[in-house]
């Protein structure tokens, strides 16, 4: 697999430039859905921010959903106690909520009014975040972990990829525990073919990637 060296920024733009091509827009009516995924120790969301940034700068409005805003209440994550690994990948993220809030209303004919975000992870508590009007030719951008295995509608999706290594070294102690989730993530689901766009960033200082793969 050949890949380029490139800065975010410029990964960002050209990311942009792909969904601002006349061939790429959406329907008159529709909105864009892009997934940026990636372990937390990826930071996928420098890349969903400057992809933001990109997007604005062209005139486009855009909205950006952390799926840590998704995180269902801590009574169901840790049902099967703090470190579960079959929880963390089946049962810490509210997909239902998801496809509910975010991509429903961003459907074709939907109303394009978005919840950009339902769970404080901190207070464990609803966020009662007002919902978010994205007017038609919008793009929503999700971005976080485990995003590919869900079938959700992405227009273009990013899996940015740490070595084993690397996840382990930048995955804080804490958290450390998650890295068997990340390996069966990696093994069943494969995000680095699922994806449109791999991004390698062990040395987050210099990241390549593959181009926009399939000719898109």
């Amino acid at each position: 697999m050949q890949l380029e060296a490139i800065t975010w920024q410029r990964m960002a733009e050209r990311l942009a430039g792909h969904l601002d091509d006349p061939d790429a827009r959406p329907e008159q009516g529709s909105w864009q859905r892009v997934g940026i995924d990636g372990a937390p120790a990826a930071g996928t969301g420098v890349l969903a921010g400057q992809l933001a940034d990109a997007l604005r700068a062209r005139g486009r409005s855009v909205l950006v959903v952390p799926a840590e805003g998704f995180l269902r209440p801590a009574s169901l994550r840790f049902e099967f106690g703090r470190e579960d690994v079959d929880s963390y990948l089946g049962g810490w993220y509210d997909t239902a909520a998801l496809w509910r809030e975010v991509f429903g209303p961003t459907d074709p004919g939907g109303t394009g009014r978005v919840l950009p975000d339902l769970w404080d992870p901190v207070t464990d508590r609803a966020t009662r975040s007002p919902y978010t009007e994205l007017p038609p030719g919008g793009v929503v951008i999700v971005h976080g972990p485990l995003l590919l295995g869900h079938w959700f509608p992405f227009d273009l999706s990013v899996h940015i990829r740490l070595s084993p290594g690397a996840l382990a070294r930048r995955t804080e102690e804490t958290a450390r525990w998650t890295l068997p989730a990340f390996a069966r993530y990696e093994a069943d689901t494969d995000p680095a073919a699922a994806a449109d766009v791999l991004v390698r960033a062990d040395d987050p200082r210099h990241p390549a990637w593959t181009g926009l793969r399939g000719g898109r």
